[in-house]
């Protein structure tokens, strides 16, 4: 039986706004596996946690995963707060990233105890998502060893471009955060970070590789299909 889960489309939202609903779902589930936990001797169990998956663009932001680097950030606060672009420190994998407007951000916030409980493979289906969604634009979509993300030529150094880049958290087996693909993103603003924290390499977006604008909603219902296909779901 597929898994249900509950999809929504959030729109242009603040990063810090999207932030703390994925917080309160995660929270929400995390209450409920402790409460199942401590009525299973009773054999009271009449809840179970929700799987949602959100979509959305964010007005222009500079993230920082646990593990990345400030230095990564090229520019000065005063440099950036000119360009009206923020930056959050979060609680993500990942180094340095950029969001913005016309890239397709996607959050699953997912109980891994009822698919899988191996996080590489949760982030190789995610990447798996992205690869598909792609190919369906007629791109190849790779993946590059040791590095989370998609990539286009990911095996050739002098012609690698990132166009996805992925970063979660994972607490009790729910996960937030999620990946981030450049449709018609402004890509300027990755020149003013160390993208990943990987230097000498591009960034690109399907805007760049096709030499024409992609509709947004083309690419939303395309990502929800493979969503769908790849984790087994059913969205409500």
């Amino acid at each position: 039986m597929k898994q249900l889960i509950q999809y929504k489309n959030l729109g242009l939202m603040p990063y810090k706004k999207a932030w703390e609903l994925q917080e309160e779902l995660l929270q929400q589930n995390i209450h409920i596996k402790t409460q199942n936990r401590e009525a299973l001797n009773n054999n009271k169990i009449t809840n179970t946690t929700q799987h949602h998956l959100l979509f959305c663009e964010h007005p222009p932001v500079y993230t920082l995963g646990k593990s990345g680097k400030q230095e990564h950030i090229l520019i000065n606060d005063i440099e950036r707060e000119k360009k009206n672009i923020q930056f959050f420190k979060t609680n993500r994998g990942g180094d340095i990233t950029f969001h913005g407007p016309e890239q397709l951000v996607a959050y699953p916030i997912f109980d891994l105890e009822k698919f899988d409980t191996d996080i590489g493979h949760y982030l190789r289906n995610l990447e798996e998502v992205v690869i598909q969604t792609l190919a369906q634009f007629n791109i190849k979509g790779e993946r590059s060893k040791g590095e989370t993300g998609v990539w286009i030529d990911a095996g050739q150094k002098t012609k690698a471009r990132k166009i996805c880049a992925i970063g979660i958290r994972c607490s009790r087996w729910i996960t937030m955060h999620g990946l981030a693909l450049n449709v018609n993103t402004d890509l300027q603003y990755f020149d003013y970070i160390i993208p990943c924290g990987i230097a000498n390499k591009q960034v690109t977006s399907l805007q760049k590789e096709l030499g024409k604008n992609i509709a947004m909603q083309e690419v939303v219902s395309i990502m929800k299909e493979k969503f769908e296909e790849i984790f087994e779901l059913e969205l409500g």
